[in-house]
C-alpha cells in the first residue's frame, strides 16, 4: 500500500514521501498513530500542492537574496572605532557590530550568522567581507574601518 509519511520515522522515510508500506503495518501502526494518511488522488493532489507551494517561497527568498547580494556589493560601510596611534582597534570589529551597522546605516536586515569573518577585525583599512545570504548566494560588502 503507498502511503504518505505525516512524520518523519527512522528507518522507514522522511516526512511528505511517498513509500510502499505494507497493509498491516499501515493500517495496525501508521494510521492509527497519525503518522501517516493513504496516498490517494486527493492526498497526492495536496501533497504536490503543498511541493509546489515550498519551492515558489524558495525561489522568491532567493531572488530576495539576490537583490540583497547586488545592493551589498555598492556599497562601502564606514565604520568609526577608537584606535591607536599605530592603527590598531582596541578591542576589535565583530560579526555583530557589522550586522549593527548595516541596519543603521542602510536598512538592510542581516543575521550576524550569516555574516563570514573567520576572526575579528583588528586594523584599519578597507576589508572585504563575504556574507552568506541564501544557499548558493553570497553577497561581498566592502567595509572602510576608520578611526576616530
Amino acid at each position: 500500500m503507498k502511503v504518505i509519511l505525516k512524520a518523519d520515522i527512522k528507518g522507514v522515510g522522511k516526512k511528505d514521501e511517498v513509500i510502499n508500506a505494507s497493509d498491516g503495518y499501515a493500517r495496525n501502526f501508521l494510521f492509527p498513530k497519525n503518522l501517516a494518511v493513504e496516498a490517494n488522488k486527493e492526498n497526492m493532489a495536496k501533497l504536490k500542492a503543498k511541493q509546489d507551494s515550498a519551492k515558489y517561497q524558495k525561489n522568491q527568498e532567493k531572488e530576495e537574496a539576490m537583490k540583497t547580494a547586488d545592493k551589498l556589493s555598492k556599497i562601502l560601510l564606514k565604520m568609526k572605532v577608537k584606535a591607536g596611534e599605530n592603527g590598531k582597534i582596541f578591542g576589535g570589529v565583530s560579526s555583530k557590530d557589522i550586522a549593527q551597522e548595516l541596519s543603521n546605516q542602510y536598512g538592510i536586515e542581516v543575521d550576524k550568522k550569516k555574516i563570514d569573518l573567520k576572526e575579528t577585525i583588528k586594523t584599519l583599512g578597507v576589508h572585504n567581507i563575504e556574507i552568506k545570504l541564501f544557499e548558493g548566494v553570497v553577497g561581498k560588502l566592502r567595509m572602510d574601518v576608520i578611526s576616530e
